[in-house]
């Protein structure tokens, strides 16, 4: 009792704390205990601020538990790296294993369009002379042309009217039919545009076809050197040399080259905004027309990505046009994510449950791609021939799977409706650079001077060409400032934040500190030892 000090009674104890303690307002119910008015209006006065309290803390915990996010805009100049550029010639190549196959899907394309529109066009259209390409180290395959592959006459393209129920006008539609391997649950894929029926039909074809070839095909022995495609390749007012770009082939928009595809290079670091210091090419936009109803587009397709990241082409990217100079300015964003509880991105992909086919860093598109390569798999037994294949697969043959293409559409469909899980599975990147473009054109060469520009061209790049301007084209890609903007998410409220927020209306309320926390506490063990003492006497008086 010398050290502990206790009250005789529960009375006793709570005067003292109204008394002492620094909580604004409880000396009232001490000093007004003889008016039992006042006593009972600072008691409910006291208890409904600690209600309003205890509901604006409910408040703020329920908002941070939510994990708000702020997004804050930032403006950096600094020098940075040159996007990697993509050019494409839109003139895939017509491989000479396959080429009797894709004879014959000439002239069913051409029977095609004459029985939908009483067009001949095997005069305008087709080549049948076209150059193939050869593939050499193949001959442990076999002569393709002459395999069992056959070209299916079960996906003729037909037309289909439909009567409009307010106008009442008929309206046509054109499609082939698709159906499952018991040869039920058909479907027609049909287009309102005939023409866009046509290139997807010629293309499920055509992903038949490819599928004979190997999935590895070395085509560096006989590709087209690059003067062949870029007249001309200049970059800061410097030539771009030959370890500045790689090259691919892909299967729609032909022969490919990516320039600064790595970004680790110092050259093309940017230190100045401006056309003058930018990447100005001149290309070739004639099209041999190797495969022609692949793409109905003359000219050059261009892409403007990241280092180290695979282009979709099909989903990004513009056309150039033959016979225009096409000047574009890039302006660089970057948009920074939080993850974990405040957001679903990834770092680099490693935790990303579906696993990528692309050898490049992640991206959406990748994982899409991926993921529904995957489903494609395991759900059609085959593989989407435009897409990578997982070990042990193998790309999509109506001639071994005939119903893939009914098994395909589907599946594509649900995933453009979000109905597979690809998109649940595959989060955005938390840092990513998007870049705004901004085009301008113009005829070029012009009238006056394409005769001494093609001069030059023919006596530095063997080019010779008698047209009139429409298979050369001129692209310089430049950034309009150095400076980016950042866009930065950040938790609407950190701990910090949270604890202030608390303190304030702790001290709005009550007009007290921490410290006053700590005296209620106190009151509250003092409560409980002085109700053991109290018992404990009790015990004692009635055992004696």
């Amino acid at each position: 009792e010398g050290l502990i000090e206790f009250y005789d009674s529960f009375k006793d104890m709570f005067e003292f704390f109204c008394k002492n303690t620094t909580i604004h307002g409880t000396i009232r119910l001490v000093c007004s205990d003889s008016n039992r008015m006042k006593t009972a209006f600072w008691t409910l006065l006291l208890l409904a601020s600690f209600g309003m309290l205890y509901w604006q803390f409910a408040l703020m915990f329920s908002q941070y538990w939510a994990y708000p996010v702020v997004l804050t805009m930032s403006m950096h100049s600094e020098p940075k790296m040159f996007p990697a550029i993509t050019i494409c010639n839109l003139d895939p190549y017509r491989f000479e294993l396959v080429s009797e196959h894709l004879v014959q899907l000439d002239r069913m394309a051409e029977e095609s369009i004459t029985f939908l529109y009483g067009v001949n066009t095997s005069s305008s259209l087709f080549h049948m002379n076209e150059k193939n390409i050869r593939v050499k180290d193949l001959s442990s395959i076999g002569n393709l042309s002459t395999s069992s592959f056959k070209l299916s006459q079960n996906f003729s393209l037909l037309r289909m009217f439909d009567r409009n129920n307010r106008s009442g006008r008929r309206h046509s539609s054109v499609g082939f039919r698709l159906c499952n391997a018991t040869g039920g649950n058909c479907f027609y894929k049909t287009y309102s545009s005939g023409m866009d029926a046509i290139l997807e039909w010629y293309r499920f074809h055509y992903m038949n076809i490819m599928s004979q070839l190997p999935v590895i095909i070395n085509i560096s022995d006989h590709e087209e050197h690059i003067e062949d495609m870029v007249y001309s390749c200049q970059y800061d007012g410097e030539p771009c040399r030959p370890s500045d770009y790689v090259h691919f082939h892909h299967p729609v928009f032909g022969s490919c080259y990516t320039f600064n595809s790595k970004g680790t290079d110092s050259f093309w670091t940017a230190t100045k905004p401006g056309i003058p210091y930018g990447l100005s090419l001149i290309l070739r936009a004639e099209q041999k027309d190797h495969i022609p109803l692949l793409s109905t587009v003359a000219g050059v397709k261009v892409m403007i990505h990241n280092h180290n990241q695979t282009p979709f082409l099909e989903h990004e990217g513009f056309d150039i046009r033959p016979g225009i100079a096409t000047t574009i300015g890039i302006q660089q964003d970057e948009v920074n994510r939080l993850s974990g509880n405040y957001g679903k991105c990834t770092t680099n992909g490693n935790d990303v449950n579906v696993k990528l086919l692309y050898n490049n860093s992640y991206t959406l598109q990748a994982c899409l791609h991926s993921c529904f390569q995957h489903i494609m798999v395991r759900k059609c037994g085959c593989g989407y021939y435009y897409y990578p294949l997982p070990p042990g697969a193998e790309y999509c043959d109506y001639n071994k799977q005939p119903a893939w293409g009914h098994c395909f559409y589907q599946l594509y469909n649900r995933l453009r409706n979000h109905h597979l899980n690809c998109f649940d599975q595959c989060p955005k990147p938390c840092r990513e650079s998007l870049y705004k473009v901004s085009a301008g054109t113009a005829k070029w060469p012009s009238a006056k001077s394409q005769d001494w520009i093609r001069q030059a061209l023919r006596h530095q790049n063997g080019y010779n060409s008698t047209s009139n301007r429409l298979d050369i084209a001129k692209v310089t890609i430049f950034y309009k400032q150095l400076y980016y903007q950042s866009v930065n998410e950040s938790p609407l409220l950190s701990e910090n934040l949270l604890l202030s927020s608390m303190g304030s209306q702790w001290s709005l309320w009550f007009g007290s500190s921490v410290l006053s926390v700590v005296e209620m506490f106190e009151l509250l063990i003092d409560t409980l030892v002085l109700s053991l003492l109290f018992c404990y006497q009790r015990f004692r008086s009635k055992k004696t």
